[in-house]
């Protein structure tokens, strides 16, 4: 089969597949782990940049500043002559979905606490659950859900939205910016059937930077000399981040790995000591507990599964 043809999917086999793909999943939960810490430090970069630059500019920063990263990585792979061999409408529809999602997630830091949009974008695992069943036709199990939900108690538990917070626009914004995720997560893993971590990883960047870009380009405020090692950390933290997503949807199924996006809220936790010296009280360490107990009661599931397999 050549590349970028349309793979049917093949139902997995009674003998063997069940250990098989719980292997798979813990790959893909490592991996999903690796992309939580290096995106959680992106966003700490994209705030403070916000706070001085448009949002669209911020999102078109973040592919400018990471493309070189991404041409070093291609080509220290040997991938460049594989990047043009991709599935280009599912290309195009994430890079726009890309641009959308960056530009919205900054517009929200702007008016929106940290805590507060991070209660919103998690969402996002539970659309990516609920999407993976009708188009990668994955079967979801009992312990998906119930992970997923006792994740997101945690989080509102641990965080507690404010309710004036939550109907401003930058809410909406950041609600937009979770279904734009979860759409281009699923995206991302029909794509991981015919097409490399390199090229995915590649277009969405580049799509990213021209099309943030083009729209940002108007408004345009010059940069800072100050704020070159920020951009720097913008560009390394994105490139190590997308790259970790990307694999950990390629060896995961997607209701198995969205869980863990709520380790996140530990990493919040730890910025928000290390940046501002802000401690969580009592409420939160609770939710903190509830979602890394969710995310154990998932592994343990996908052990059990392995072994009966």
């Amino acid at each position: 089969m050549q590349r970028g043809q349309s793979r049917p999917f093949a139902p997995p086999r009674r003998t063997g597949d069940l250990a098989i793909r719980s292997h798979d999943n813990t790959r893909g939960i490592l991996a999903m782990l690796a992309a939580i810490s290096f995106f959680a430090w992106m966003d700490a970069v994209m705030k403070l940049l916000a706070a001085h630059y448009p949002a669209v500019q911020v999102a078109a920063l973040r592919g400018i500043a990471g493309l070189p990263l991404v041409c070093l990585y291609l080509w220290w792979r040997g991938e460049a002559g594989r990047v043009l061999q991709v599935r280009w409408p599912l290309h195009l529809l994430r890079g726009v979905l890309g641009v959308a999602m960056l530009s919205l997630f900054a517009y929200g830091l702007q008016t929106l606490p940290m805590a507060v949009a991070y209660t919103l974008f998690f969402i996002g695992p539970i659309l990516i659950a609920l999407l993976s069943v009708p188009v990668l036709k994955e079967r979801v199990r009992r312990s998906h859900w119930l992970a997923l939900a006792a994740g997101m108690l945690g989080v509102l538990v641990a965080l507690r939205p404010d309710q004036d917070a939550l109907l401003s626009w930058g809410a909406l914004a950041v609600l937009a910016a979770a279904c734009c995720y979860a759409v281009s997560a699923i995206t991302g893993r029909v794509l991981t059937r015919t097409d490399s971590n390199g090229s995915l990883v590649f277009w969405m960047t580049l799509l990213i930077a021209v099309g943030a870009g083009a729209l940002a380009a108007r408004g345009w405020v010059p940069l800072r000399a100050e704020h070159a090692w920020t951009i720097v950390a913008l560009a390394v933290t994105g490139f190590i981040g997308q790259m970790c997503i990307t694999e950990a949807f390629r060896h995961g199924q997607a209701a198995v790995v969205a869980p863990f996006e709520y380790a996140a809220l530990a990493w919040a936790v730890g910025l928000d000591w290390l940046l501002w010296r802000t401690l969580p009280d009592a409420a939160t360490l609770v939710g903190a507990a509830i979602i890394v107990a969710s995310g154990l009661y998932l592994v343990q599931q996908e052990r059990r599964a392995r072994q009966l397999g």
